[in-house]
């Protein structure tokens, strides 16, 4: 009698599904990061873009978040082939009268301008501040930084040097830390006090919130009026030595600083 067990018939194991541009499984990078790596956008905002069917490869519509391209495929946004170039960071002191949104049609100036040709890369700016807004303006083709600087999850600190049309009482500093409703969220200044000793209409307030024009909201829903905006820190960065209306490039420590996070 044969003792022996029956052999065991192994089922073949099915490979992991490539992406639908025909890549091996793990070959290449990901197409949501090739497009940051462009500057384009973000990790997060390319998924959208290929979700909404603007991204071609190699003259194909894709819209498979795990698409993965290789060196030589021909990548389209909206028909405009883009390719990885060279990153820039900029550092700006904004003048107030110039817009954040590049590609506003109505604008009459936008930072931009103010860089001119001086810089061949497309860069945009990091985050926005409105016209009327002063201060520490980060511009950069680095979607990949970008989106860490700007998603709320990450919570970078800003800090604003706020006038105002009359002396903020004290309680009012406090009313700010404790937290307002903003637009159905709680919005709470993470330290504020007042700018100058000698004057009570100028306060500095630190804050990690992204929604639009929050300080000026904040102040206004206690019924002040803000006179004038300037933001003095952003993500580590200041505006030291750096006078109205002009820019420079970051220093390699600084850029270091920001990919890491140290600040």
């Amino acid at each position: 009698m044969d003792n022996r067990k029956p052999e065991r018939k192994h089922r073949p194991v099915k490979e992991k599904s490539a992406a639908r541009s025909g890549k091996n499984a793990g070959e290449g990078i990901r197409l949501n990061r090739y497009i940051a790596h462009c500057g384009i956008c973000s990790r997060r905002e390319a998924d959208d873009l290929i979700r909404e069917g603007v991204i071609t490869v190699n003259g194909k519509t894709v819209t498979d978040l795990g698409t993965r391209v290789v060196p030589g495929d021909v990548v389209k946004h909206r028909n405009k082939v883009i390719t990885a170039e060279k990153k820039v960071y900029i550092l700006m002191n904004k003048p107030k009268g110039y817009v954040t949104t590049v590609e506003d049609p109505h604008a009459d100036k936008t930072v931009l301008d103010l860089i001119g040709d001086a810089c061949t890369e497309r860069v945009y700016p990091v985050g926005r501040l409105d016209k009327a807004t002063t201060g520490v303006l980060l511009l950069t083709n680095d979607g990949e930084l970008t989106g860490r600087l700007t998603h709320p999850k990450y919570q970078r600190k800003k800090i604003y040097h706020v006038f105002l049309d009359r002396q903020v009482i004290r309680n009012d500093l406090f009313r700010l830390t404790e937290g307002i409703e903003v637009d159905g969220e709680l919005v709470a200044a993470d330290a504020v006090s007042y700018a100058d000793p000698d004057d009570r209409s100028q306060v500095g307030i630190e804050i990690h919130s992204g929604q639009n024009r929050i300080v000026r909201r904040l102040f206004e829903s206690m019924g002040y009026n803000v006179t004038k905006l300037d933001r003095v820190y952003f993500a580590g960065l200041t505006k030291k030595n750096l006078p109205r209306g002009k820019w420079r490039f970051l220093s390699p420590k600084e850029i270091s600083m920001l990919k890491r996070g140290i600040y």
